[in-house]
């Protein structure tokens, strides 16, 4: 099924840096149909768990066929009674981990255990999560190895017994996705912050094999950690750390030209990335019933041809960039 041109990135609603409770969740999700969003993205990683329980209650009341969802192996979920941190990996829980694992068999467990959380029989998308030197430093031969021998022929292993209907890889670098295209069949990779408005030129390579594959590229972090969400000016945060000057002042002049035209520039950055012809959807992170009503505006919103030219002319956008009509 067509996923649409909006997905709902359901990391926030496994707590990712701070608590949402359950009523919230539920409200958003149910929002979020509403708006005509259907496809939902999701990990084991996100909230160790609760993210993919929040979506399975939601599932448990829609028609299967009407949504598609994305879930992620790679991480197994592990009761730790010792985890009492207020954050873990990022996410506000307690009382587990996550740990690696690219072995057929954690593979395997994680698919699995992903499904009971999800109340379904089967899942649209698998991606095997943040492989690459991004992730893994000095153990990147090593892991990429073990994806390459283990991973990701049980993905597809999974695909031919139609548990699973596309494969691909979620990372947050293109390098990686260059190593495995030529070495192993995907249907789509999921890249994260690096084909957005702010940037293009860490992604060209991708996005070019991509193509000449056929392979689809869903598009997440399009706010590009949050530096582009708000409509008012930029935030503080890029790549999930704090904002460096000369990415600030890049994201200023695009603030700038947005305002001259009178347009928001949370609705450009979800609707740049569509015109690429491997871009299959964009996943922007949504938590609450305000985010999902600011999302969907910004989805329908008609923003003029000439606000892409203007950036193409102040060297915001790269010179080869395909420009939405």
């Amino acid at each position: 099924m067509s996923l649409g041109s909006l997905g709902f990135g359901a990391a926030p609603i496994g707590n990712l840096y701070a608590e949402v409770s359950d009523d919230d969740a539920h409200v958003a999700l149910a929002q979020a149909w509403r708006r005509g969003i259907r496809y939902f993205d999701t990990a084991p990683f996100y909230g160790h768990g609760l993210s993919e329980r929040r979506l399975g209650d939601a599932f448990a009341a829609w028609p299967r066929a009407e949504f598609a969802v994305s879930t992620k192996v790679g991480r197994l979920i592990e009761s730790d009674t010792a985890s009492g941190a207020p954050i873990t990996d990022g996410f506000a829980v307690s009382g587990s981990r996550a740990v690696f694992d690219y072995s057929r068999a954690g593979v395997r467990r994680s698919f699995e255990a992903s499904l009971r959380r999800l109340r379904v029989d089967r899942v649209d998308i698998l991606l095997l999560h943040d492989i690459g030197r991004l992730t893994h430093g000095e153990r990147h031969a090593s892991m990429l190895a073990q994806a390459l021998d283990e991973a990701l022929p049980e993905m597809a292993r999974l695909r031919d017994e139609k548990l699973v209907g596309a494969i691909g890889i979620g990372v947050n670098e293109q390098e990686v996705g260059l190593e495995i295209l030529p070495r192993f069949e995907l249907d789509c990779i999921m890249l994260a912050g690096r084909y957005t408005l702010l940037e293009q030129h860490a992604s060209r390579e991708l996005m070019g094999e991509a193509q000449r594959r056929s392979v689809d590229i869903l598009v997440a972090g399009p706010y590009n950690s949050g530096l582009l969400g708000d409509s008012r000016g930029p935030g503080a945060t890029y790549n999930y750390a704090s904002v460096d000057a000369t990415t600030l002042a890049r994201a200023q002049e695009i603030y700038a030209i947005c305002a001259e035209l009178g347009v928001d520039v949370g609705a450009a950055a979800l609707q740049f990335p569509l015109a690429h012809p491997a871009v299959a959807t964009v996943v922007a992170g949504l938590r609450s019933v305000a985010e999902i009503d600011s999302a969907a505006a910004r989805r329908d919103t008609a923003i003029p041809p000439t606000l892409w030219r203007r950036l193409q002319e102040a060297g915001l956008l790269a010179r080869d960039a395909v420009l939405p009509s």
